[in-house]
């Protein structure tokens, strides 16, 4: 099959047509600046962001809304209920430079449904109209919308949904294929994705369980979508997009050597300290560490001394320790980019 090498937004081309998806607590800018820069990347979605902490002049709201240059093309995603509130925090995320504003209709999370927001809004459709119609008068970059299924097995209405994000102006709709009850449990309807595709004229992007470049890959053929969001599978491997873009054109996949990931890391480091106090900067390091250091023989025993640090210059001697050991014995690259278990309580919105 010959796979799309771009898709286009209200005639923005964006190549390659993957996107790595918002994480609470995950896509913050030292993460989208790792994952730029192993490459691949046609859009990257900012983490969620609140429309109250926005609109009331949250400090905290405003900083992760910040993003340096080399991350663009980017999406600053914001969720609400309140439809003025999200037409100002809209306003706010296009004038701090923002390519596109992405509304989240699909975040589980008790806190955000229990607030009218996420994916409480599937079942709410008129007030999604009324948010999708007063978001797309206020701006002139193009809105896209994230979805789920829907609220439950009872009330999957993502077709509906999606017809209603068109007519409201929306330029794409994303769906991830687990409704609202199902969290993150089981596994992704990527079928769904395939029914939206064919019942609406705008871009359409899958999300859920792409671990793999042949994961994407098979969605593509399976589906016919326009795009497709990777999340879980880039906490494990921020080199999944460059490695499933070279799979999909028939090129041998990047496998980076242990230097280069060694430096990767490294560079994460200063970009957290950039961005937030050192008690931070340890709990993002130990994310990341998690899943870098895997796949050497008998190398487990780093990886739990570098989880139970408690500051980042513990940790420095045994990242050197590691990709030592990865220069002699090499990586074995499927256990390296197994996905990490807990990876999955930080994903809202994926």
């Amino acid at each position: 099959m010959r796979y799309p090498d771009s898709f286009q937004i209200e005639g923005r081309k964006l190549s390659p047509p993957l996107v790595l998806s918002p994480m609470a607590g995950v896509t913050d800018s030292p993460f989208r600046q790792v994952a730029k820069k192993c490459g691949g990347l046609g859009l990257i979605v900012t983490e969620f962001i609140s429309v109250e902490g926005l609109t009331r002049g949250n400090l905290r709201s405003h900083e992760m809304m910040r993003f340096k240059p080399e991350e663009r093309p980017i999406a600053i995603q914001i969720f609400g209920y309140d439809e003025v509130r999200m037409r100002w925090a809209a306003e706010i995320a296009q004038e701090a430079g923002a390519d596109f504003v992405d509304i989240n209709c699909g975040c589980p999370a008790k806190k955000v449904v229990n607030g009218g927001g996420g994916s409480n809004l599937l079942r709410d459709l008129p007030q999604l109209r009324k948010i999708l119609t007063e978001v797309k008068r206020a701006i002139t970059i193009p809105m896209t919308v994230k979805i789920r299924a829907g609220w439950d097995d009872k009330s999957i209405n993502c077709i509906e949904v999606a017809k209603l994000i068109e007519d409201c102006g929306g330029a794409m709709v994303t769906l991830h294929g687990r409704t609202r009850v199902q969290g993150y449990r089981g596994f992704a309807d990527w079928d769904l994705v395939r029914e939206i595709k064919r019942n609406v004229s705008i871009p359409v992007s899958g999300s859920g369980d792409i671990l793999t470049p042949q994961d994407a890959m098979r969605r593509f053929d399976d589906t016919g979508c326009d795009a497709v969001h990777i999340g879980r599978g880039a906490i494990a491997n921020p080199y999944i997009f460059r490695q499933t873009w070279e799979t999909m054109n028939g090129v041998e996949p990047y496998q980076p050597p242990p230097r280069e990931m060694h430096e990767l890391l490294l560079e994460f480091r200063d970009n957290l300290r950039e961005h937030m106090p050192e008690r931070g900067v340890i709990g993002r390091m130990k994310m990341l560490s998690a899943q870098f250091l895997r796949g050497v023989p008998n190398g487990a025993h780093i990886r739990t001394a570098v989880l139970r640090s408690q500051t980042v210059e513990e940790m420095e001697p045994m990242f050197e320790e590691y990709f030592a050991m990865a220069e002699i014995y090499g990586i074995d690259a499927e256990l390296q980019s197994a996905p990490d278990e807990q990876a999955e309580l930080a994903e809202c919105g994926v």
